[in-house]
């Protein structure tokens, strides 16, 4: 990418939960824009969105629109980004992409800054940013793994409905108001907007998100099995999750039991070493009831981690409590952060 003062940026999916909360970002930040242009699917387009105290009209997504685009940050699904993302690095953009699709590519960097900022020094048109859950494992484990090694990780997860996007918000909020007011749910599968059919989600627990792989795995499960150990550059590093969907809208919650390397580091001392983790936030005062919640981590940038322990019976085993906003660290802040990296490297050079 070309080193400039200011870049043309395109939004993919401008109309979706992340994809505002991208404009968000970009404008908190004073990113460096020439021009903004928001792209969506037909049925949005003409509809304002506003940025900077001005409105800006939304435009469809093809590959035209991305002619003078220097950077293209994606989130619309994993089926526009294969149709469209090879389209604006044709045309000279550098494409963040906020889906599935090229996670997994040897050719394309899976990158959390704080973790693997040099990845994208090799990426060649196509950056992934990674799954919302394996984004703030690994920014919070990355410390850690630094100091003390890192050999054994196993996570389950509480994750709201808005990783699943705006209409399952929405499904949430009308259960939830049916059960209150005294109207029969059905407590069987049915088939809804948010995600392939379904339980209920008011008042319930769903321990599969996304759909299930040969292995009893759900596809969310082995995104973080393989994205965590891509991420880290530890094809060895043992990995299994177990992925929960639970009824409250913003911020996902992880239990996360890890081994290390060192037997004999102390509760303090890993609560030292999480608390220098870049963008990560130690809040660990069990005497005041101090750890976060997904409610307390709502709207904030940063990952924050509490309940820190050591296991009982495994001497380099421990616990940890690790919390963040799925659509802005998860998703929006941490494609602002690779676009922001791309601009110092390029300045770099």
């Amino acid at each position: 990418m070309e080193a400039k003062s200011r870049y043309n940026v395109a939004i993919v999916g401008a109309t979706g939960a992340v994809g505002q909360k991208m404009i968000e970002m970009l404008e908190m930040v004073e990113f460096p824009i020439e021009e903004l242009r928001p792209l969506a699917s037909k049925r949005s387009v003409g509809k304002l969105i506003q940025y900077s105290g001005r409105n800006i009209t939304i435009q469809e997504a093809t590959p035209e629109a991305f002619e003078g685009i220097d950077i293209a940050l994606f989130s619309a699904g994993g089926s526009i980004s294969k149709q469209l993302a090879n389209e604006a690095v044709e045309r000279g953009a550098v494409v963040v992409d906020n889906t599935s699709a090229f996670r997994m590519n040897d050719e394309v960097p899976l990158v959390v800054p704080e973790v693997n900022r040099e990845a994208l020094r090799n990426h060649k048109g196509i950056i992934a940013n990674p799954n919302c859950s394996t984004i703030q494992m690994v920014g919070a484990l990355e410390p850690v793994r630094q100091k003390y090694g890192l050999n054994r990780v196993i996570v389950s997860t509480y994750q709201s409905v808005s990783g699943s996007g705006l209409d399952a918000v929405e499904e949430l909020k009308d259960q939830s108001q049916a059960m209150l007011d005294g109207t029969t749910v059905n407590t069987e599968i049915m088939p809804v907007k948010s995600e392939p059919k379904h339980y209920p989600i008011a008042f319930n627990a769903l321990p599969q998100i996304d759909t299930f792989e040969d292995n009893h795995y759900t596809f969310e499960e082995m995104k973080m099995i393989n994205e965590t150990k891509k991420i880290m550059e530890a094809p060895e590093l043992s990995v299994a999750a177990t992925c929960v969907r639970l009824p409250f809208f913003y911020s996902h919650a992880e239990s996360v039991y890890i081994e290390i390397d060192d037997d004999q580091v102390t509760v303090p001392q890993m609560q030292g070493t999480i608390k220098e983790g870049q963008g990560v936030v130690l809040e660990d005062d069990i005497m005041n009831q101090g750890y976060p919640t997904p409610l307390s981590a709502e709207g904030k940038l940063e990952i924050f981690v509490g309940r820190v322990r050591k296991d009982l019976d495994v001497q380099n085993g421990f616990h940890l409590w690790v919390v963040s906003d799925n659509l802005l660290k998860g998703a929006a802040w941490n494609s602002v952060q690779i676009a922001q990296t791309l601009i110092e490297m390029t300045t770099e050079q």
